[in-house]
C-alpha cells in the first residue's frame, strides 16, 4: 500500500544492485532444466553418473579435494559450476578444456593455494576467493575473458601491478578477500584497478584494521568493506586507507558491513565522507563500544543524499542521549534510515530540516516522538514500523506540523482508536497512510485523514465500515484483510473507491449491490472468506457474472463456500441454486397457483365423471355389505330366491310384461321385479343392492330410456360391482333399441365401457329371428339351478 515509497527506499541501492545482478545473471539462467544437486552429499569426488545433459551442477559443501579432465570431459553442454565449501587445494585450468560452455565457476571458499593456467575464453563469473593463495592469482589468460562480469580473488599480498592482465577487462564486479592480508609495520603497498564498477573489499574479521595499502579505482562507482573493526587508536588509518578510494569523481555508493567502532570514530567517518562525492552511505550489523559523548561535527554542504544504518548494537550503556541523537537530527541530508537498533527517540531538528525521507523501523520510539515537532518542514515520507506507538490520536498531532508529509507508516505497532471524544487532528497533505497490523476497531474510520488515497488497514480488529464516518471522498485504495468484517463496505462513503482488499475475513453474505455501489472499482480481492452458499448469496454470484474478471483478484480459485457443510469446498461459480427456492412470495404464488390448477382439474373431473354419485353408490354399498355380513352364513345361503333380476326404464315396461317376463316364466325361470319383490320400508338402494344379490344373474333392458333412467344406473353400477365382488359372470345386457354412444352422458361411462367389452342379445324387430334370441336367452340360463325359496324348500 505504500508503493509510492518504495523508489525512494530501493535508490539507497539502486546502482550497486543492478551491478551485482548484471554480474551474477548466470547463476540463475538454467536454473530448472538439466540442473544437478549434488550438495552437502559428503561427496569425496565428483560422480560419474551424471546426465550427460547437464547444465547446471551444483557440488558446494562437500569434500572434494582435486579435480579431473575425466571428471568434466563428459559434461560437454555445462555452464554453471558450483564448487564452493570444498577441500580443493590445486586447480588446473585445464580440467575445464572440454566444457567449452561454461560461464559460470564458483570455487569460494576451498583451500586453493595455486592454479595452473589455460585458455579458457567463456567465464563471465569466476570466484576464487576465500582461498589460501599468497598473490592473486591472475592468469594472462584472463585477460581473454572478454566477457568475464565477476571476479573473486584471494590474496595475502598486493603489488601493483597484479591486475595488469585484466586491465583492460571492464569488469562490473571485483571481490578481494584480505582477510589474510599481512605486511610488516610501516610498510606500504599498492594495487591499481583500472576499470571496475563495484569493489567488494573483505577484511578479517577478529582483527583490529591495520591495512595500509594504496588501492586506486578509475571508474569505481560502488565500494563495500565488510569486517571493519575500529577503535581511537586505529581510526586514522581506515580514514586513509578510504582516501584513496573515495578520490574519484564516480562514487556514488558506499557500504560498510560488520563494523565495529567507537563513538568517537563514527563521527570522523561521517565527517571525512561528508563533502566526498558519495551520494548513498550504507551500514549494516553496526556494533558502537567503549564511550558516546557528544562529539563536534561541521554539516558542510554535502552531496549525499541517504544514510541507512540497519541493526545497530549499542554496548555503552550509560551515555548522554542527546549526543547520540543530535548527530544524526541535524544531518543535511534528504533521506535517514535508522532500523532495527535500540533507539528509544529521536530528536527534532533545531532548524528547518532538509529531510523527506525518515525510516525508524524496529526502534522503541513511544507517542512522544516528534511531539510539537514544526522543523521538519520538508518531509515527506515516515515510516515508524515496529515500534511503540499506542494512540493513534497522537500520531494524528505529530503530523500536524508536517506539511509536506504524504506517506506515513505506522504499521506493526500497538496503535488504538476510540481513546479520546474530540475529532482526530490530521495534516491534510497525507495521501498513503499504513495502519496494518495494529489493534484498530470500527472507530478508525473516524479518526483518518481526510485527503487520504491509499489506506491499508490488514490485520486489525474491525469488525464493520461504520455509516456514520468521515467522507473519504479521495480514497483510491483500501486495505482490510485479515479483519472480522461480515459485509463488503459500500462506496457511499468512499466514492473514489477502485481497489479494495478484503480477503480473510469473515464475510458470508456479501452485498449483492456492491458493484452497482462501486462503479469505479477496477480490482477487489475478497477471496478466502467464509462464504455461506445459501439464497443470500445468489444475487452476488450473478453480479460476479457481470464483471471483467480482471477486477475480480482470484477468482474463482480462493472464492469456495463454507456453509452449509454439503457444499463447503465447492467454487462460488458452480453454485447454483433456483429461483423458485429463494423467493418466498415466488414460492407461495407457484404453489397457490398450483393448488388452484389442481383444485379447479379435480372439480372439473368430479363434475365431468360425475364423482360425487359415484361416491354415494359406493358408501351405499359398503354400508350394505356391512349389514350383510353380520347376518349368519345360513341364512345368507337361504336368501338366494331368483334366477334373475331385471333392471329397466318404466318406458320400456309394456315390453317386459308382455315379452320377457311370460317367456322367462314359462321356461320356469324365477324372476325379480321391483314392482312386485321389493320390500316396503327399504330404501330403493337397499332394495336394488338385496335383489341383485338374491339372483343368480342381472338382466338389463338397454334402450335410450335406460340411459335417461338414473335408478338404472345404479342397478347397473350395482350389479357391475357385484360381478367382480363374486367373480361371477352375471350380467345378460339386452339391447332393446339402439342407443347412439354420443347420447350416453359422460357420467355413465361404466355403461359406455360394457357395451363395447361385453357381448349383448339385440331385440330383432323381425318376428322371425326371435326364435334365436329366445334360443340366446335359454342358453344363457341352461345350468341346472337349485333355488332356496322363501318356505325354506328346495326346488329344481
Amino acid at each position: 500500500m505504500t508503493k509510492d515509497k518504495e523508489p525512494i527506499v530501493k535508490s539507497f541501492h539502486f546502482v550497486c544492485l543492478m551491478i551485482i545482478i548484471v554480474g551474477t545473471r548466470i547463476h540463475f539462467s538454467d536454473g530448472n532444466e538439466f540442473a544437478v544437486d549434488k550438495s552437502k552429499r559428503g561427496l569425496i569426488h565428483v560422480p560419474k553418473d551424471l546426465p550427460l545433459k547437464t547444465k547446471v551442477l551444483d557440488m558446494s559443501q562437500n569434500y572434494i579435494a582435486e579435480l579431473q579432465v575425466s571428471d568434466m570431459s563428459f559434461l560437454s553442454e555445462l555452464k554453471v559450476l558450483r564448487l564452493s565449501h570444498n577441500r580443493i587445494q590445486l586447480l588446473d585450468l585445464s580440467v575445464f578444456k572440454f566444457n567449452q560452455d561454461l560461464e559460470y565457476l564458483d570455487l569460494s571458499h576451498n583451500q586453493l593455494q595455486k592454479i595452473s593456467c589455460h585458455p579458457i575464453v567463456s567465464f563471465r563469473h569466476l570466484d576464487l576467493s576465500f582461498n589460501d593463495f599468497k598473490a592473486l592469482p591472475i592468469c594472462k589468460e584472463f585477460g581473454n575473458l572478454s566477457q568475464l562480469n565477476f571476479l573473486g580473488l584471494s590474496a595475502m599480498k598486493l603489488q601493483k601491478l597484479d591486475l595488469l592482465p585484466i586491465a583492460h577487462l571492464h569488469l562490473s564486479y571485483i571481490l578481494l578477500d584480505l582477510r589474510n592480508y599481512y605486511i610488516k609495520e610501516n610498510e606500504t603497498e599498492s594495487l591499481q584497478i583500472l576499470n571496475a564498477k563495484t569493489l567488494h573489499l573483505v577484511f578479517h574479521p577478529t582483527s583490529l584494521f591495520a591495512i595500509q595499502v594504496n588501492i586506486s579505482v578509475n571508474t569505481l562507482g560502488c565500494l563495500q568493506l565488510t569486517n571493519i573493526k575500529l577503535n581511537d587508536d586505529n581510526c586514522q588509518v581506515f580514514i586513509k586507507f578510504l582516501s584513496e578510494l573515495t578520490r574519484g569523481p564516480t562514487l556514488l555508493n558506499f557500504t560498510l558491513n560488520h563494523i565495529e567502532t567507537t563513538w568517537k570514530c563514527l563521527v570522523r567517518v561521517f565527517q571525512f565522507l561528508w563533502p566526498k562525492p558519495v551520494e548513498y552511505l550504507n551500514i549494516y550489523n553496526l556494533t558502537i563500544i567503549e564511550s558516546i559523548h557528544e562529539e563536534e561535527f561541521t554539516y558542510s554542504k554535502t552531496t549525499l543524499k541517504a544514510l541507512k544504518i540497519e541493526h545497530i548494537t549499542n554496548k555503552v550503556f550509560l551515555f548522554s542521549q542527546t549526543a547520540l541523537y543530535t548527530v544524526f537530527s541535524e544531518m543535511n541530508i534528504m533521506m535517514l534510515t535508522i532500523s532495527d537498533t535500540p533507539f528509544i527517540h529521536m530528536l527534532c531538528p533545531h532548524a528547518p530540516s532538509t529531510f523527506k525521507f525518515l525510516n525508524f523501523t524496529q526502534n522503541v520510539f513511544t507517542d512522544s516522538i516528534f511531539e510539537k515537532c514544526s522543523t521538519l518542514v520538508k518531509l515527506e515520507t515516515l515510516i515508524l514500523q515496529k515500534n511503540g506507538l499506542k494512540d493513534l490520536f497522537k500520531v494524528g498531532l505529530m503530523t500536524k506540523d508536517m506539511p509536506s508529509l504524504e506517506i506515513l507508516d505506522v504499521s506493526w505497532n500497538s496503535l488504538e482508536s476510540g481513546r479520546h471524544k474530540e475529532n482526530c487532528t490530521w495534516v491534510e497533505s497525507i495521501v498513503v497512510l499504513n495502519l496494518s497490523s495494529n489493534m484498530l476497531t470500527d472507530s478508525v474510520f473516524r479518526c483518518l485523514p481526510p485527503r487520504i488515497k491509499v489506506l491499508d488497514l490488514h490485520s486489525n480488529k474491525i469488525k464493520s465500515v461504520p455509516k456514520q464516518v468521515i467522507k473519504l471522498e479521495a480514497l483510491q485504495e483500501l486495505n482490510v484483510a485479515f479483519n472480522s468484517l461480515t459485509d463488503l463496505p459500500g462506496c457511499g462513503s468512499f466514492s473514489s473507491l477502485s481497489v479494495l482488499i478484503i480477503d480473510h475475513n469473515s464475510v458470508s453474505h456479501p452485498s449483492a449491490d456492491f458493484f452497482q455501489s462501486c462503479q469505479k472499482m477496477r480490482s477487489i480481492k475478497a477471496g478466502d472468506n467464509p462464504f455461506q452458499c445459501t439464497c443470500e448469496l445468489r444475487q452476488f454470484v450473478k453480479s460476479i457474472d457481470q464483471v471483467s474478471s480482471e477486477v475480480l483478484e482470484g477468482w474463482p480459485d480462493s472464492y469456495k463456500c463454507d456453509y452449509p457443510e454439503s457444499y463447503r469446498g465447492t467454487p462460488l461459480k458452480d453454485f447454483h441454486m433456483s429461483e423458485l427456492s429463494c423467493n418466498i412470495t415466488l414460492l407461495i404464488i407457484t404453489i397457490g397457483a398450483t393448488m388452484l390448477v389442481l383444485a379447479v382439474t379435480v372439480t372439473s373431473l368430479c363434475i365431468y365423471l360425475d364423482l360425487p354419485w359415484y361416491l354415494r353408490m359406493v358408501c351405499q354399498w359398503t354400508q350394505t355389505r356391512r349389514r350383510a355380513r353380520n347376518i349368519p352364513l345360513e341364512e345368507l345361503q337361504r336368501n338366494l330366491q331368483f334366477h334373475a333380476f331385471i333392471s329397466y326404464s318404466e318406458h320400456d315396461s309394456a315390453w317386459v310384461k308382455t315379452e320377457l317376463v311370460p317367456y322367462l316364466e314359462k321356461e320356469d325361470i324365477q324372476i325379480c321385479l321391483h314392482e312386485r319383490n321389493f320390500v316396503p320400508g327399504k330404501s330403493i338402494v337397499e332394495n336394488i343392492i338385496n335383489c341383485i344379490e338374491k339372483s343368480y344373474k342381472s338382466i338389463f333392458v338397454l334402450s335410450p330410456n335406460f340411459v335417461q333412467s338414473e335408478w338404472c344406473h345404479y342397478e347397473l353400477y350395482f350389479a357391475h360391482h357385484n360381478l367382480f365382488h363374486e367373480g361371477s359372470n352375471n350380467l345378460i345386457l339386452i339391447l332393446l333399441e339402439p342407443i347412439p354412444q354420443n347420447s350416453i352422458p359422460n357420467k355413465y361411462h361404466k355403461l359406455k365401457a360394457l357395451m363395447m367389452q361385453r357381448t349383448y342379445l339385440q331385440w330383432p324387430k323381425e318376428k322371425s329371428k326371435r326364435g334365436l334370441f329366445w334360443a340366446n336367452i335359454r342358453a344363457a340360463f341352461n345350468m341346472k339351478l337349485t333355488l332356496v325359496t322363501e318356505n325354506n324348500d328346495v326346488k329344481s
